[in-house]
């Protein structure tokens, strides 16, 4: 019998780097992609956290890398690439899902406030999408982790996260038409909704039921879910799928 269609969802043999590692949703990345057949390369700025997650990929019977680094730097980016290729040899996958969120008030947040989720959230997706790109082989994936504050409001102050989140779509757009045709490289993301992170941990109380009034879904979505629309765009299965902006939210961006 020759391959089966969800023989296309496996990533067996592929090597893919996840940044922001260390917690929440980078977590889920790295189970979900060393269930799905992956060999990983993870980063995060806290070093010392990236090894229970290192432990969990290996439990599951992946090699599992760790690297520190701060994506705002785009030294700590090449860096990254060069070891996995030194290590691995090749970089098949790049899950850009590094980020912090703050909640400032327009009027009262500082330039070094702003710029430094600007200098995370979206330059450093850029250095990261740019350092695997230019060592990536066709058939390779990249998926940019933004958000739904890209494209509406939950009415908390956040300008410097929906910024960088939105910039995020124009990002994914641009680099899938420079590099899909010419380079194999197709480059997508995710909008993700509510999900239980290190950021959403700090939303005021209530925060949450307010706003499941505009979930269709009626709930907060977990890792998991999010993880498999990750596997979705960074397989064959999506193999005629680039440039798009995949929301993940439970129906919230409908309301």
């Amino acid at each position: 019998m020759g391959t089966t269609i969800l023989d296309a969802f496996r990533l067996d043999g592929k090597i893919a780097i996840v940044t922001g590692a260390s917690s929440g949703l980078g977590v889920s990345f790295a189970e979900g992609f060393a269930e799905a057949g992956c060999d990983l390369v993870i980063c995060a700025r806290r070093e010392d956290k990236l090894q229970d997650t290192r432990a969990k990929v290996e439990s599951l019977g992946r090699r599992c890398l760790t690297v520190r680094a701060d994506v705002a730097n785009p030294e700590d980016c090449s860096s990254v690439v060069q070891q996995a290729i030194t290590e691995c040899g090749k970089v098949d996958v790049l899950i850009n899902n590094a980020g912090i969120g703050t909640s400032y008030p327009a009027t009262r947040e500082t330039p070094d406030q702003f710029r430094r989720v600007i200098d995370i959230n979206l330059n450093g997706s850029y250095w990261m999408a740019q350092a695997c790109g230019r060592v990536m082989e066709p058939g390779s994936a990249i998926v940019n982790i933004g958000s739904v504050l890209g494209s509406t409001t939950a009415t908390l102050p956040q300008a410097a996260y929906s910024s960088s989140k939105a910039a995020i779509i124009g990002l994914t757009r641009d680099l899938a038409v420079q590099w899909t045709g010419r380079k194999g490289i197709r480059v997508n993301a995710i909008a993700p909704g509510f999900f239980d992170t290190e950021m959403t941990d700090t939303y005021p109380d209530g925060f949450f039921e307010h706003l499941m009034g505009r979930i269709p879904s009626g709930r907060k979505g977990n890792g998991r879910e999010l993880a498999a629309a990750a596997i979705f765009l960074a397989s064959d299965a999506a193999g005629y799928v680039t440039g798009v902006t995949l929301p993940v939210d439970g129906g919230f961006l409908t309301t």
